[in-house]
């Protein structure tokens, strides 16, 4: 049933299920009568936990803009105050969408009455990103000898370098677990063990870049295979050594670590706004696929309250 409507993660429900990432408890459905017109689903990275994302929401196309403003808001507010405890933070909200979204009438209709139901329960936009994508042929650049490169030593090196890394951040997600009250120490550990450490590839991936000369560290990257695809994880340059063009070199030593492993493709994402990072990626071959888009509640939901 929840198949009857299409979205690009279908293909992963199966695996999700059996392995616990999600439950049937979180996947909802609206119906007329057999007819299945809308759907959502939460998500979780490891079984056992909470919901930590709504990835799946979906409304019929045939449905009219004032069917979907109706259904989507009742839809949404009913499952959430049946699996989100009252009191608590909603997940956030993530959706893939084509990178020409905007320019076909149906889809941008379609995911604007999605967005809308979102807005009519206290969500807000917080980012659009694009997803970019590395294929197997694209050469990756040479060294160009100006950093040395060594494996991640353990939790506390990597979290070292990327706390100052947050600081000054352009990425819309760290900036709003700054805004939130986290220190810059205390996002960085978030990130660290809410992600990085569920990896199961090989953590000698992981590399930091320094200078020759003196082995002082000037940023990271974290090349990785999550639940479903090889990615650059997360990069970052440290803030004394910006300005010199090392994310280049940063970025083509991920990409280098992974093409050795001759994975089939490297996904990768960043910020719409983040045009340095999204020229880097440019630069190193990788190509825009889709976007994305996170929507946030900035307050605890009152579902079931």
């Amino acid at each position: 049933m929840f198949l009857r409507l299409t979205y690009s993660l279908d293909h992963e429900l199966a695996d999700d299920l059996a392995t616990g990432r999600r439950v049937p408890g979180w996947m909802w459905v609206a119906l007329d009568g057999d007819r299945l017109i809308g759907r959502l689903s939460w998500w979780a990275n490891a079984a056992g936990g909470a919901p930590q994302a709504l990835d799946f929401f979906d409304l019929a196309p045939e449905l009219s803009e004032a069917e979907r403003a109706e259904i989507g808001p009742r839809l949404l507010e009913t499952a959430t105050a049946a699996v989100i405890p009252a009191g608590t933070q909603r997940p956030e909200f993530g959706r893939f969408m084509p990178a020409d979204w905007r320019e076909v009438p149906e889809t941008r209709s379609l995911l604007e009455s999605v967005f809308g139901a979102l807005v009519a329960t206290g969500a807000r936009p917080l980012v659009e990103r694009l997803r970019l994508e590395w294929r197997p042929g694209t050469p990756v650049p040479e060294p160009k000898g100006r950093l040395e490169f060594r494996p991640v030593r353990d939790r506390e090196d990597l979290v070292a370098l990327m706390t100052p890394v947050m600081e000054g951040t352009l990425d819309a997600h760290g900036q709003a677990d700054l805004a939130s009250g986290l220190s810059a120490r205390e996002a960085a550990e978030l990130h660290y063990d809410e992600e990085f450490a569920h990896y199961s590839s090989p953590k000698e991936w992981w590399q930091v870049a320094q200078l020759p000369e003196t082995s002082e560290p000037v940023g990271f990257v974290v090349p990785a295979r999550n639940n479903y695809h090889h990615t650059i994880a997360y990069i970052g340059v440290l803030p004394a050594h910006r300005g010199h063009g090392y994310i280049d070199d940063i970025l083509a030593e991920g990409t280098r670590v992974l093409a050795a492993a001759d994975v089939p493709r490297i996904r990768a994402a960043t910020d719409l706004d983040n045009v340095p990072m999204a020229a880097s990626f440019a630069r190193a071959g990788y190509i825009t696929f889709e976007r994305a888009i996170n929507y946030v509640w900035d307050t605890p939901g009152v579902a079931g309250s």
